[in-house]
C-alpha cells in the first residue's frame, strides 16, 4: 500500500504522524511511504532520518495526497486539505467530528474513509490511541494553569504550591479519566491542594490510591461541581464521551462565583469543551478572559511538546496503521472491533452512532456501509 504523511497545517502544530522507526516497519512489509519535506522538523526529526529508513521525501502536500492510499495525520484535516482527498482514500488521524458539523459534512462530501484515533475503543472502554495524548495533555494542564494564574497573564498572582506561611493553591479537576488522573498526579506533586470529581467511585478510589490519599475525591453531581468550582483557583475540565460532544458541566454562573483572576483549562475543547465559556484557542494566542476567569483552551495541547508527543502517539498508532496497510481497512476493521469503532465515515455515510447523533445525520452501521 502507498502511505502518505503530510506536514500538519493547523496553527502551531508541530507533531508528525510517523517516526523513522515507523517508516522502517512499513517498508519492511513492502509498503511505500512518502513524507512531505520538513514534516518532522517540528518534532526534531530531519528528512534525512526518514530517507535513511526508506521513505521517499516529496515536495508539497499535493504530492503526498495524490499518491497515497492511506494518509496518516495527527490533527483533523482543514479546509485546504479537503480538495486533496479522493473517494475511497483512507484517512487515519484524530478527527473529533462530534465537535464540527462542517468537518463531518466535508468528509462525507469527499467520500473518503475516515478513521478517528479518538474513537478506536477496546472492549473494556479504553481508548488506546487517545491515552498517550491524554497523558501529555493532563500533565500540561497544570503547567498551563499555573501560567494562567500569574499576574502577567491576567491571573490573581498565586503560586500553586504556596510557600511557608501562605496557603497552597486549590485545583479542581472534573473527570478522573486519563487526563484527570495525570493532572492530579502533577498537581499533587507540585504541592497544590487538589480535588477531583467523577461519576465512577471505583475510578476515584484508584486515583486516590495512586496519589497515596493526597487528594479530595468527590462524586460528580451538580451541587459538588458548583461548590468545587467556586472555591478553586484553577479548574481543569477533562470529561470525554467517546465520539460525542463533551458535556457542558461548568456554566457561566459557576465561573461568576470564582474569584477574579482564577483560571480554567479545558482539555476537552477539541470535543466542544466542558465549560459554557470555552472556545478553541492556539498556542500562539492561548488565553482569554471571561467572567473574570482566565481561560486556556488550546485544542492541540500536546503540540506544545511535539517531540515527546510524536513518539508517544506513534507508539500507539503504528500497530493499527500497519494492519490497515497490510490487510486493507475493511479486513482490518472486520478482524478488530476496536479499529472498527474508529471508523467514523465511509463513502458519504456516518458509521459512528455518536457522531451521527451529534449533528442529526443519518447513521449507517459499518457492516452495511463497508459493503
Amino acid at each position: 500500500m502507498r502511505v502518505g504523511v503530510p506536514t500538519e497545517i493547523k496553527t502551531d502544530e508541530h507533531r508528525v504522524a510517523i517516526t523513522p522507526a515507523g517508516v522502517a516497519a512499513f517498508t519492511a512489509r513492502g509498503h511505500e511511504v512518502a513524507i512531505e519535506s520538513g514534516a518532522g522538523v517540528g518534532s526534531a526529526i530531519p528528512d534525512d532520518a526518514y530517507r535513511a529508513a526508506g521513505a521517499a521525501i516529496v515536495d508539497g502536500a499535493d504530492a503526498v495526497w495524490d499518491r497515497a492510499d492511506l494518509v496518516l495525520k495527527v490533527k483533523e484535516p482543514l479546509e485546504p486539505e479537503f480538495e486533496r482527498m479522493r473517494p475511497g482514500q483512507v484517512l487515519f488521524t484524530y478527527l473529533h467530528l462530534a465537535a464540527s458539523e462542517q468537518l463531518t459534512a466535508g468528509l462525507l462530501e469527499r467520500r473518503i474513509v475516515g478513521i478517528g484515533y479518538e474513537t478506536v475503543q477496546l472492549a473494556d472502554g479504553t481508548l488506546p490511541l487517545l491515552v498517550p495524548m491524554s497523558e501529555v495533555a493532563g500533565r500540561l494542564s497544570i503547567q498551563a494553569g499555573a501560567a494562567c494564574l500569574e499576574r502577567r497573564a491576567g491571573g490573581k498572582g498565586i503560586l500553586l504550591p504556596g510557600v511557608s506561611g501562605v496557603r497552597r493553591g486549590l485545583i479542581t479537576i472534573i473527570g478522573a479519566g486519563v487526563v484527570g488522573m495525570n493532572a492530579c498526579v502533577v498537581g499533587v506533586g507540585l504541592g497544590a491542594e487538589v480535588t477531583i470529581l467523577d461519576i465512577n467511585p471505583l475510578r476515584l478510589g484508584y486515583v486516590r490510591d495512586v496519589v497515596q490519599g493526597h487528594v479530595t475525591t468527590l462524586m460528580s453531581n451538580a451541587a459538588n461541581i458548583e461548590g468545587a468550582v467556586a472555591s478553586a483557583d484553577l479548574v481543569v475540565c477533562s470529561v470525554l464521551i467517546p465520539g460525542a460532544r463533551a458535556p457542558r458541566l461548568v456554566t457561566r454562573a459557576h465561573l461568576a462565583q470564582m474569584e477574579p483572576g482564577s483560571a480554567l483549562v479545558d482539555v476537552a475543547v477539541d470535543q466542544g469543551g466542558c465549560a459554557e465559556t470555552s472556545r478553541p484557542t492556539t498556542h500562539r494566542d492561548p488565553r482569554y478572559v471571561e467572567e473574570g476567569v482566565v481561560h486556556y483552551c488550546v485544542s492541540n495541547m500536546p503540540g506544545a511538546v511535539p517531540h515527546t508527543s510524536t513518539y508517544a502517539l506513534t507508539n500507539a498508532t503504528m500497530t493499527y496503521a500497519l494492519e490497515i496497510a497490510d490487510r486493507g481497512w475493511r479486513e482490518a476493521a472486520g478482524r478488530d472491533t476496536a479499529l472498527a469503532s474508529g471508523v467514523n465515515v465511509v463513502d458519504g455515510h456516518v458509521t459512528h452512532e455518536a457522531v451521527a447523533g451529534a449533528h442529526g445525520f443519518e447513521y449507517m452501521p459499518l457492516a452495511e456501509a463497508a459493503g
